[in-house]
This record gives C-alpha cells, structure tokens and sequence, in this order.
C-alpha cells in the first residue's frame, strides 16, 4: 500500500504539500503544519464527492488523521488548505515520521532541516 493524504475518504489529494515540523524540547510532542496550495480537493469536479471531513494521512501502518483543517481564501476564493496534525507522545512522533519517509520516498520530497 502506498504513503497517501486524503481530506474526503477514498479521494487521494494529488497536490503535495509543504510540511513544516516542529518539537518540544523535550521531544515529548510535536506538530506538523500541512500547507498545501491550490490542493485537488478544492476543484469543482471533486464538490460531488463530498466534504472534507479532515485530514488523513494513510500507509500500510494504518491511518493518522486530525480535525484540525482549514481553507484559505483569496478573493473570495479558496486558495490553499492549512492541516495541523499534533503528536502527542514521542511513540506517535515515531509513526508519523515513518509515514513522512514513506510519503516522501514515494513522492520525491526531501528533508531540510532548520538552523536556529
């Protein structure tokens, strides 16, 4: 099973998005910004299919998903869609970084790391 994001179940998002990380200094949690521009779910062919209900984030793991979605408009039109995905231990920062490599490997993303 491939690495996939959808927002409505069974409609794969084709748009990749920029992800920004980030951690406790603990490492205990972290959170994942989802920004993804001009995403396929926000075309008028896929209204039919039905409302985002959040977004998911799916592999042969299982699914993460969070609720936490929101669209961005531009003149009274939607532009981009912003998701926040928080890990709330460092076993679920884990698995949503497995998730993220397969993602990427699949889709040709690369890591940058911030310097502070």
């Amino acid at each position: 099973m491939e690495a996939k994001i959808e927002f409505i179940r069974g409609l794969k998002e084709s748009i990749l998005p920029d992800v920004r990380l980030t951690k406790s200094r603990d490492g205990s949690t972290g959170t994942a910004t989802f920004c993804f521009k001009n995403p396929n779910i926000l075309n008028k062919s896929t209204a039919k299919e039905g409302e985002i209900t959040g977004m998911y984030l799916i592999d042969e793991e299982g699914v993460l998903e969070t609720r936490d979605v929101n669209a961005r408009f531009t003149n009274g039109k939607p532009e981009k869609i912003e998701a926040i995905y928080i890990m709330k231990s460092p076993e679920s920062w884990n698995r949503f970084m497995r998730f993220m490599e397969r993602y990427s490997h699949i889709n040709g993303l690369v890591f940058t790391k911030a310097n502070y």
